[in-house]
């Protein structure tokens, strides 16, 4: 049992999956956040553009003054 042991402590066969684990969930992480603020931004730039158009469209409606 005490070689069982001391084997086990000694392995690292599992320590660079570990790594790539806490690496690839910080990616993720990263990801998600940069997702999460283009598309906040994006829709705020989208709801800007529509109400320029909008007003755009409203004051070129008008009939232009007789001489």
């Amino acid at each position: 049992m005490m070689n069982f042991i001391k084997n086990f402590r000694k392995d690292e066969d599992g320590a660079v999956t570990v790594d790539w684990v806490v690496l690839t969930a910080a990616i993720v992480g990263l990801a998600v956040v940069a997702f999460n603020t283009i598309g906040d931004n994006v829709e705020t730039m989208s709801g800007n553009i529509a109400a320029d158009i909008t007003a755009f469209e409203t004051t070129s409606d008008r009939t232009p003054a007789a001489n």
